[in-house]
């Protein structure tokens, strides 16, 4: 496909994609108030202990912070829609059968998205507890709510689209930009980057925490490179005995 038709083709896919979270965002409008007060459980747990409070500093913050919540349930609610976009981008120079096995990848793409979300919000209320626990005592820390509320969303969907990468992954292996071989030679920085991204995703002070974080990315990364490596190997062997029967062909003429 000319460079021309792949920009037309991306655009077209980015426009998709936004309605659909523009429809979502109308959904989180409508879902706010059991949203919101969801959110603020960690914050609630603290503040009856008198440690913390969330704090509305202006006029039209708690508006704000309407609009912020509502976009980021539309990111959530719409998800199938724009990781459907994102591989209708990917797959059109792909074969029937690649594109079946898109198909199953893309299947998958939503649970793991909602998996990463889900172990999000079960680590964040210890992240809470451990960075108020430095507020010294006879004080009370204020928290600007929509600080607080742009920290919960950025985790959310950090673990989010770091459970997609190995979708991701075969993605670009499928389409064949990267072998799996280079996923393969790469595991040592896989390793140190998922470790790093635990130790930063859940300051607790426990070891355990930070490994039950690390270790389905980890086993989701090698299952990725066992996959790419398999459709390789498939591929290679698919070429050869194409290449094998034109080298013949002229002999038995």
């Amino acid at each position: 496909m000319p460079l021309r038709e792949h920009l037309v083709e991306l655009r077209r896919r980015v426009v998709l994609a936004a309605l659909g979270l523009l429809l979502g965002a109308v959904a989180g409008w409508l879902l706010y108030d059991p949203v919101i007060a969801a959110l603020q459980q960690p914050v609630v747990r603290l503040e009856r202990e008198g440690l913390v409070a969330l704090n509305f500093a202006g006029v039209a913050t708690s508006f704000d912070l309407k609009v912020k919540v509502s976009l980021f349930l539309g990111v959530l609610v719409s998800s199938p829609w724009w990781i459907l976009q994102l591989w209708l981008f990917v797959t059109p120079g792909l074969t029937r059968k690649e594109r079946r096995s898109a198909i199953v990848f893309l299947a998958a793409s939503v649970p793991l998205f909602l998996a990463g979300s889900w172990l999000a919000w079960r680590v964040l209320p210890n992240a809470v507890r451990l960075l108020t626990e430095f507020t010294p005592d006879g004080a009370t820390n204020l928290i600007d709510a929509q600080l607080y509320l742009s920290f919960v969303m950025r985790v959310i969907l950090a673990f989010g689209i770091a459970f997609l990468l190995p979708v991701i992954m075969v993605g670009v292996n499928l389409a064949g930009l990267v072998r799996g071989s280079t996923w393969l030679h790469g595991w040592r920085w896989a390793v140190l980057l998922v470790m790093t991204f635990a130790a930063f995703a859940t300051p607790t002070p426990d070891v355990v925490t930070m490994f039950v974080v690390a270790l389905p990315m980890l086993a989701l990364y090698f299952l990725a490179v066992g996959v790419c490596v398999l459709h390789d190997r498939r591929d290679d062997a698919r070429r050869a005995a194409l290449t094998s029967e034109a080298g013949a062909t002229p002999v038995e003429r």
